[in-house]
């Protein structure tokens, strides 16, 4: 064979390869490389108590097809994980330039960067699509995902805390939506393509990529949107001009349940439990997991929401904090009401009470129903002890 021939070959193969990945179906990834309609993933933090101490880089993880909480084999860092692989299609669309995929990739703080535009949504996320279908990512991790040359990575910053992601895989059609939705809480994007053969369905998004003048938007926006196997999600995305907390002002009266919400206890302006609307959120303190440990609210960055009430089942995952100085701050939660889905997220708050042992757990409890009678007035004060049992498992 001639080293003519021999290049003939290899250009070839290369055109195949990468034809072979634009054929295929962009979509959200597991653990296996395989396409699943949605996962989630909750990186656990550095400082936990039980069997799954670490490295701070050790993930559970849940998706469309297993419907329940597994520790990965893999560390968050690794590309074999379900963050790699999916993000692998990300990655790989920046050699050879293609004019059908449009991507963008956003954070409140982005790497190789020390400052951070306050005037931009406190969020954090990626998304990647074509004409056919694409996916979308929510996170609340900083400094992530590296810059498309610069190739996959997990920072250092982002192993002391944990953090939680949401992946969701979407037909086209939706991205007209989710354009709208992105507009509302004005993402700092730092990467990006939107081609134009995206214009007319996504000229919000291709605003925000080129950093032109935007349109006015609403104070909020709610969005109901269809995963690509027909799931539907809620999507709450708050602009900067309403001020308030998410949770407490829209969520909360919007699902129409208390909420447990979970998120950054590090600020100097944090809010307590707010019970002042018909439908109360309480901030939870202490997280168990079904992997046996245990993690207090101060060591985890994550920002995430479920119905206080178990038959309720709402499960919501985004990138707002319960903060003060966030109530002017855009930003974005999704929302799901699902029976499976919700179970499981549920177990991370409800098996805390289970795999403490007594009698810790009961002072614990008594020490929280005391907090609670300070603020809820009018709230019957003798329980019988089913029902402390019960109101432990859903307060914590």
């Amino acid at each position: 064979m001639t080293a003519g021939t021999v290049w003939c070959h290899f250009v070839l193969l290369l055109l195949l390869s990468i034809a072979s990945l634009w054929a295929a179906e962009i979509s959200c990834r597991n653990e296996d490389g395989e396409t699943v309609d949605w996962f989630l993933l909750y990186k656990l933090p550095k400082h936990t108590e039980g069997e799954s101490a670490g490295l701070g880089l050790e993930y559970m993880y849940m998706d469309s097809l297993t419907h329940a909480w597994q520790l990965s084999k893999y560390l968050v860092n690794m590309t074999q994980g379900a963050l790699g692989q999916t993000l692998k299609q990300l990655y790989e669309t920046y050699e050879p330039k293609n004019n059908s995929i449009a991507y963008a990739i956003y954070n409140d703080e982005i790497p190789h960067s020390k400052s951070s535009n306050w005037k931009k949504g406190h969020t954090k996320g990626f998304l990647l699509l074509d004409k056919s279908q694409g996916f979308w990512g929510i996170h609340s991790v900083p400094l992530f995902p590296p810059f498309l040359e610069d190739g996959y990575a997990y920072p250092p910053s982002g192993k002391p805390y944990g953090q939680a992601a949401i992946c969701i895989t979407f037909k086209y059609d939706q991205f007209t939506e989710i354009d709208q939705q992105l507009l509302s809480y004005n993402p700092s994007i730092y990467n990006c393509s939107i081609p134009n053969i995206f214009q007319a369905d996504l000229p919000n998004l291709q605003k925000l990529c080129a950093g032109s003048e935007l349109p006015s938007v609403t104070q909020r926006h709610l969005s109901k949107l269809q995963s690509a196997h027909g799931e539907t999600f809620l999507h709450f995305a708050k602009s900067h001009l309403f001020v308030d907390d998410i949770y407490v002002a829209w969520i909360a009266q919007e699902l129409k349940t208390d909420l447990l919400v979970e998120s950054w206890q590090h600020s100097g302006h944090r809010l307590p439990s707010n019970c002042s609307l018909q439908y109360h959120v309480y901030n939870i303190n202490l997280i168990g997991t079904p992997l046996n440990s245990t993690f207090y609210s101060i060591n985890d960055h994550s920002k995430w929401c479920v119905s206080r009430i178990y038959e309720d089942q709402w499960t919501c995952i985004g990138d707002l904090n319960r903060a003060a100085e966030q109530a002017w701050r855009s930003g974005n939660e999704h929302g799901r009401n699902a029976a499976q889905q919700t179970e499981t997220i549920t177990t991370i708050v409800f098996l805390a009470a289970h795999q403490l042992a007594f009698p810790f757990t009961v002072k614990r409890s008594e020490g929280l129903e005391k907090q609670e009678q300070r603020g809820l007035a009018g709230e019957t004060k003798k329980k019988t002890q089913k029902r402390e049992q019960e109101n432990w498992r859903r307060k914590l």
